[in-house]
C-alpha cells in the first residue's frame, strides 16, 4: 500500500493541474484580503451610526466556494485524466487490487485538499482580522475560540468536495460530467430545494453541503431550517456520507467494469 500511495502522491504533485489548483487557492486568499481592505475603506468613510451596524462577509467564508470548486476539480482530474490518457489501464494492471487504487487516490487527494482547505481558511481568517484591526466589521467581533468549529468545518468541506469529485470521476469517467455534477451540488441544488413543499424544503436544505458547515459548528439554523436543522453530530455524519457514497459507487463500478 505504501508503494501505491507514493505513486499517487507523485502523480498529483507532478501534474500541471495541481499547480493551477494551488494558484486558484492562493488567488482566493488574495481576493479575500483585498475584499477586507475594501470593506475597511468603506467602514472608514462611514458615519459612526453606520459603523455601529456595519457588517461585511468574512474573507474565509465569502470566498470559500472558489477553494471548494478548485479542489473539486483536482479530485475529478485525479481519476478522469487517467481515463483520458489510458494511464488507468496500466495502473490497474500494475495493481490488480482495484479498491486499493481508489483508496490510495482518496487518501492522497483527501490529505492534499484538507491541508489546502484548512490552510487557506485559517490564513484568510487571521489575515482578515489583522487587516481589519480595531474596526468592528461584523466578521471580526466574535472571539477566536468561538470561531474555531466553523473554521475547521469549512476546511473539512473542501476535502469532502474533492473526494466527491474523485468518486464521481471514477463513476462517470468523464471530466465534464463529473465537474457539472460538483458545480450542481454546490450552486444549483441548494436554491432548488427552497422550491420544494414544506416540510420537505427544510429537511432537504438541512443536508445540503452549503448548510452543513454552520450546523457542524453548532450555529443556530432554526430560523432557516426550522425543525429540519441537524445536530452537529448529525451534520458531520451527513458530510461524511457526501464523500463516502460517491467513492463507494466509483469503487464498485471500477471493480465491475473492464476499466
Amino acid at each position: 500500500m505504501t508503494g501505491i500511495l507514493a505513486a499517487e502522491w507523485l502523480k498529483i504533485r507532478s501534474v500541471a493541474s495541481t499547480q493551477h489548483v494551488v494558484g486558484a487557492v492562493i488567488g482566493a486568499f488574495v481576493v479575500g484580503i483585498v475584499w477586507v481592505f475594501y470593506a475597511g475603506s468603506v467602514w472608514d468613510d462611514a458615519t459612526p451610526e453606520r459603523q455601529a451596524v456595519f457588517r461585511a462577509a468574512s474573507p474565509e467564508e465569502g470566498f470559500l466556494p472558489i477553494v471548494q470548486v478548485a479542489l473539486g476539480v483536482l479530485g475529478v482530474l485525479a481519476i478522469t485524466s487517467e481515463y483520458a490518457t489510458g494511464l488507468i489501464r496500466a495502473t490497474l494492471v500494475a495493481v490488480p487490487r482495484r479498491p486499493a487504487v481508489i483508496a490510495a487516490k482518496a487518501a492522497v487527494v483527501g490529505a492534499f485538499s484538507l491541508a489546502a482547505g484548512q490552510g487557506v481558511v485559517f490564513a484568510s481568517f487571521f489575515a482578515g482580522r489583522l487587516v481589519a484591526g480595531d474596526r468592528t466589521m461584523g466578521f471580526n467581533v466574535a472571539p477566536v475560540a468561538g470561531e474555531l468549529p466553523r473554521l475547521f468545518a469549512s476546511g473539512l468541506s473542501v476535502m469532502v468536495i474533492a473526494l466527491v469529485g474523485l468518486g464521481l470521476g471514477a463513476a462517470v469517467r468523464s471530466t465534464a460530467g463529473a465537474l457539472v455534477s460538483v458545480v450542481a451540488l454546490l450552486f444549483v441544488l441548494p436554491p432548488v430545494t427552497g422550491l420544494l413543499p414544506a416540510p420537505w424544503n427544510t429537511w432537504v436544505s438541512s443536508v445540503m453541503l452549503s448548510n452543513l458547515v454552520s450546523q457542524i459548528a453548532g450555529e443556530d439554523m432554526s430560523f432557516r431550517l426550522g425543525d429540519g436543522a441537524l445536530s452537529p453530530a448529525g451534520a458531520l455524519v451527513a458530510m461524511a456520507l457526501y464523500a463516502a457514497v460517491p467513492l463507494a459507487a466509483g469503487t464498485l463500478l471500477i471493480i465491475k467494469r473492464d476499466v
